[in-house]
């Protein structure tokens, strides 16, 4: 005996490139039935990845199942009759738009009918001085607004006819479609069942479909007054599998289901004596790597076990909108969001935001100026995953400074204790005078070879209220001739000098407080020859 049940979704869980969905009913049996049928499941199903597992008041058997996919006419009566409505409705407009045409073209007509009968009498009045110039300028003026009235009228007109022509044809395409005979592919699931007796039977049903992914999107507002990263964990969640998902519990994954179970294996690697190739045997290469790849499986049924999770507790400081976030669960590197609230997605493809959390994490703020390249002070904040937290994937982030919008970044993948830079941006709170105080070039040779001597003194201003750090980079010329030697002859405050001819001070300046900076090197080359490249 067949049964045709229903099955439900009742849980998603979205992997990066796929998901797994979950349908399950409770089922009355009456001990007869060998067959359930479960019709319409969507072609993007991956027929290899069917579970069917249940539970019940009697004893069940699954014996098997069967994928067949099946053909159904497409139902498109009643939408032919309203886009027979949709037609009628503007052929009556289009009646309507054609009889003012035709009316604005008889007063057209008649406008040039008066100019033409009109040329002749009334410059025969001119001539015998029955008329005045101004009675001619008042029927000139007449006849050319009334022209041109009617002409931009009919112009317009003939633009809503075009634009209805063009509905019509478009509904009338989309009515020639529907009245073409066209088939829609479903899949119907059979499930093979044993039992002898009646009773209630809770059947539960997985499989992957393609078609369905989720991507990270961050919010990371940084407050510059406690020092703090507010960070809002987002997913956009997007499928085109064929099925809405109505009401549903959303997971979100980031295991990765389709790289495989088994570790990649290593080719020999192979090297050679470099030769010229010929114009046809660069091709064939190229063609050759193009077409290319390694092909991997899915993964075992480990890949989608249950993940046990443990409900975070968000604090509430003030009555305020609630931001529903998702439950958190690690099982080794996999990390899954149980989404409050359940799901709703539908199958158009586009993206659907939901939150998974919200955090605040500690940051260190710090200033970085470049005085050589600009005269400003850029923020960055550095912060640190904690231990405790979840990887955050790579995507696309938008940064905040307090409230104002900085700009967009890409998040590379952060792990657990973790630590990532933010730049916030040009900082006007500092105030940063580069000079150069002194340039000089020795008269006297010393052992045959030119002196010149460069000097620069930094003056950096504090304008913030508060006390805060700054990293400040300076750079000396680098010689690529032995001939040409440079030397930091002075520095203050003292620092070393770094490769590639950095000087690099950290500093703590007060609340408007002021630092200053001087530091002097020596150019030494050959009086016969000249320096290029220095940009001083």
């Amino acid at each position: 005996m067949k049964k045709n049940i229903d099955a439900p979704i009742v849980a998603v869980t979205v992997y990066r490139d796929r998901a797994l969905v979950t349908r399950e009913n409770i089922i009355s049996l009456t001990g007869e039935e060998k067959e359930l049928i479960i019709s319409q499941l969507p072609t993007t199903l991956e027929t290899d990845s069917v579970r069917v597992t249940g539970r019940g008041t009697t004893s069940v058997k699954i014996l098997g199942v069967r994928i067949e996919s099946i053909f159904t006419p497409e139902a498109s009566v009643e939408r032919i009759a309203q886009l027979d409505r949709q037609i009628k409705t503007l052929q009556t407009q289009q009646e309507s738009i054609e009889n003012q045409l035709s009316s604005l073209q008889i007063q057209l007509n008649f406008v040039e009918h008066l100019s033409e009968k009109s040329k002749t009498p009334y410059s025969v009045s001119l001539a015998k001085q029955q008329t005045n110039l101004e009675q001619t300028q008042e029927l000139l003026n007449f006849v050319g607004d009334k022209y041109l009235d009617y002409a931009d009228r009919i112009a317009f007109v003939k633009q809503q006819q075009q634009s209805l022509k063009a509905q019509i044809s478009a509904l009338e395409k989309q009515k020639q479609n529907l009245q073409t005979p066209k088939d829609n592919k479903s899949l119907n699931l059979i499930v093979f069942i044993e039992t002898d007796r009646s009773g209630e039977f809770e059947l539960e049903i997985s499989y992957i479909v393609d078609r369905a992914s989720w991507t990270p999107l961050y919010d990371l507002q940084v407050d510059t007054i406690d020092k703090h990263l507010n960070l809002s964990y987002l997913a956009e969640v997007e499928q085109n599998t064929g099925e809405d998902w109505t009401n549903i519990a959303l997971t979100l994954s980031t295991a990765k289901p389709g790289v495989g179970s088994l570790p990649p294996k290593l080719e020999p690697w192979y090297i050679d004596i470099f030769r010229p190739l010929s114009s046809r045997e660069g091709k064939l290469l190229t063609l050759r790597r193009s077409t290319a790849g390694n092909t991997f499986g899915i993964t075992g049924e480990d890949e989608y076990e249950d993940i046990s999770a443990t409900e975070s507790q968000d604090e509430v400081e003030s009555i305020s909108a609630e931001v529903v976030a998702a439950t958190v669960a690690k099982s080794g590197s996999v990390v899954t969001f149980e989404v409050r609230g359940g799901g709703n997605i539908p199958s158009d493809g586009t993206p659907h935001k939901v939150t998974i959390f919200n955090d605040r994490y500690p940051s260190q703020l710090e200033y970085i100026a470049v005085p050589r390249l600009v005269s400003f002070a850029y923020l960055q904040a550095k912060v640190t995953n904690p231990p405790t937290g979840v990887t955050l994937l790579p995507g696309k982030a938008n940064i905040f400074r307090d409230l104002t919008f900085v700009g967009t970044t890409d998040l590379e993948n952060i792990a657990p204790n973790q630590e990532f830079k933010l730049n916030l941006g040009i900082d006007e709170g500092w105030k940063i005078e580069r000079d150069l105080v002194q340039r000089q070039v020795e008269k006297k040779l010393i052992g045959n070879r030119r002196r010149v001597v460069y000097a620069y003194r930094l003056v950096i201003n504090n304008l913030l209220s508060i006390e805060n750090s700054l990293k400040l980079i300076e750079q000396l010329p680098i010689s690529r001739n032995e001939k040409l030697q440079v030397r930091l002859n002075e520095v203050n405050p003292k620092i070393k000098l770094g490769e590639m001819g950095i000087l690099e001070w950290n500093m703590t300046v007060k609340a408007s407080g002021k630092q200053e900076i001087y530091y002097q090197f020596v150019i030494e080359y050959p009086p016969e020859s000249s320096i290029e490249g220095l940009n001083i």
